[in-house]
């Protein structure tokens, strides 16, 4: 994990960095309880051998509302072999079904294209554009948001 946050593209558009080994473990400590916290679902993305490709999430989780917010990234290595978009669509339908959600959002970069093709690739509407709503490194992007309801 540290080394697919060394990537530019992961620090350009992910908010915080993995800059060693044991600030890695700590995320993963804190994903592994996201379920039992009531706080999120986190998956690791692999291959048949266990190498990381990357991560999706459930975050932002309101219970009572049938409500959570997806997120993702992808190891270089795993780019544009539709890694991303088959476990988006995986993680969201589990979470549409299994897990009983009624309604996901997803939101990326409007500068960030790649992002947006995978959300339509999953079944995502887009739904409009949050306007200066979240910091990045290099200042304030506007966000488009994008839904998918059971």
């Amino acid at each position: 994990m540290v080394k697919a946050f060394q990537d530019p593209a992961i620090q350009r558009w992910h908010l915080r960095r993995a800059d060693s080994e044991e600030e890695a473990r700590e995320w993963i400590t804190q994903w592994q309880r996201g379920w039992q916290d009531e706080t999120g679902v986190y998956w690791a993305v692999v291959d048949d051998h266990d190498v990381l490709l990357g991560r999706v999430s459930l975050s932002s989780l309101i219970l009572m509302g049938g409500q959570a917010e997806i997120s993702y990234w992808t190891a270089p290595s795993a780019r544009g072999a539709g890694v991303c978009s088959r476990a988006v669509t995986a993680a969201t339908d589990w979470a549409l079904g299994e897990a009983g959600f009624h309604r996901l959002e997803l939101g990326h970069s409007v500068a960030n294209p790649a992002s947006c093709r995978i959300a339509k690739r999953a079944g995502f509407t887009q739904e409009g554009v949050r306007r200066d709503a979240l910091l990045h490194a290099d200042g304030w992007h506007d966000m488009h948001l994008h839904a998918r309801l059971r």
